[in-house]
């Protein structure tokens, strides 16, 4: 069939404007192959009130030289229907990446500060917490459905480049998954904050006493724990899963890296030594009548961090509990970086569950229109409801730069696979 006039029209402007640029700025055209895959992770076995923390190590996950572009996940049965948050609540779920030594076979169920480091090497995000403190790769929890994480072209996160990974290692990923069965809770909310009474512990997941004053976190909702259920109700013991999808091209030098920064609400850096102290989780007292603004309470949690390089902003997105009420990036002068805002469900519907986050909005800025100065000085502000009291919350916030802008321009022909 003879191409329509339309179409030689378009093809003759490209030609044209290709021509009349320089060859550095000239229009590529990138037929580019997206492929999707979606995996499956180990069982969690979960019964009325119980709690899962597992960690799974040499996950599926592609293989080679890539660029991931979507990853994201949620809990499923063994018949792959989703689960509903009120049934079981994902606190959260992380995906780590390391260098295991090509013979070693990690133990099963342990946190990766446990093992030798002789055998596996964490290699973390580009973010400034302490030691291997979130220095994951992605990581969400209630608002995992409805949160974009897709990376726009032409950037992507580099992996499995073989000039990094250390000579007798390979490249491999963790996936660690905290579940928490609510079905016939006593308190619901109690439950998915990690209240320590409704737990009954006094010791951490270590063996450790809690230190005084915890009230409520992770260390009171560690694997094998158990919320309180009310009496008499009865449930099934059932096996779950957590389902990831995600998407990522082969890696070419078209694309543009991209580094992954997690700040923290949190961190209260040292300034004159530079060290940064990220507690990751923190408690939101109720307020008083003389804190009341409009009819309304809220608690504002800032920290203030220092960016050692700069770049471009290219994608941004809060991680948020139950009360949250948004969270914000902002410049040294004031300027918004980013904002990201939760979303609430509205029914008792798988992914709109009425109670919870269930989504957080994202910042996509032009390429180029946000940037960050070398050396730049960075609050994040994590604003929640105190209303009423919460435990455990936390008030991350993840940012994708690039430390430069493509070259040329570049339109990209995605074909999923």
């Amino acid at each position: 069939m003879a191409p329509s006039f339309q179409s030689l029209v378009l093809l003759l402007a490209v030609l044209v404007l290709g021509l009349s640029l320089p060859w550095s700025d000239a229009i590529r055209i990138n037929k580019v192959k997206t492929r999707t895959s979606v995996y499956v992770s180990p069982k969690l076995v979960l019964e009325p009130g119980s709690v899962a923390d597992k960690y799974f190590y040499n996950i599926n996950f592609p293989r080679g030289h890539i660029a991931i572009k979507y990853f994201n996940a949620e809990v499923i049965d063994e018949e792959g229907n989703p689960i509903p948050l009120h049934e079981t609540y994902l606190h959260h779920w992380v995906l780590g990446r390391y260098y295991g030594r090509t013979s070693y076979v990690e133990p099963e169920q342990i946190g990766f500060d446990d093992i030798d480091e002789s055998d596996f090497q964490f290699v973390r995000n580009s973010g400034l917490c302490q030691n291997n403190v979130l220095g994951q790769y992605y990581g969400l929890g209630s608002e995992t459905r409805k949160t974009d994480t897709h990376v726009p072209d032409p950037f992507g996160i580099e992996i499995g480049n073989p000039a990094e990974i250390p000579a007798g290692y390979e490249e491999r990923w963790m996936l660690n998954v905290h579940a928490i069965d609510t079905r016939g809770a006593e308190e619901r909310l109690g439950c998915t904050e990690c209240r320590c009474d409704l737990y009954n512990v006094t010791k951490d997941g270590r063996g450790r006493p809690l230190r005084p004053g915890y009230t409520g976190g992770l260390h009171c909702c560690y694997d094998g724990t158990r919320c309180s259920v009310k009496q008499g109700y009865n449930g099934v013991k059932r096996s779950l899963y957590l389902r990831y999808t995600m998407k990522w091209v082969d890696w070419s030098d078209s694309i543009v890296p991209v580094k992954i920064y997690i700040f923290d609400a949190t961190d209260r850096t040292d300034h004159s030594s530079l060290q940064h102290d990220c507690r990751v989780e923190y408690n939101v007292e109720p307020c008083s009548t003389v804190d009341t603004v409009n009819g309304q309470c809220f608690d504002n949690q800032r920290a203030i961090v220092t960016m050692p390089t700069g770049g471009y902003i290219i994608y941004g997105v809060a991680h948020q509990h139950t009360g949250g009420r948004g969270s914000t990036l902002y410049g040294e002068d004031g300027r918004v970086l980013c904002s990201s805002i939760p979303i609430y469900g509205q029914s008792e519907e798988v992914g709109d569950e009425a109670g919870y986050i269930v989504g957080m909005s994202t910042c996509y800025p032009h390429p180029g229109s946000v940037k960050i100065k070398d050396g730049e000085t960075l609050v994040v502000g994590s604003n929640y409801s105190s209303s009423q009291r919460h435990t455990g919350v936390m008030g991350l916030f993840y940012i994708l730069v690039a430390e430069h802008l493509p070259k040329s321009s570049s339109f990209s022909l995605d074909s999923s696979l």
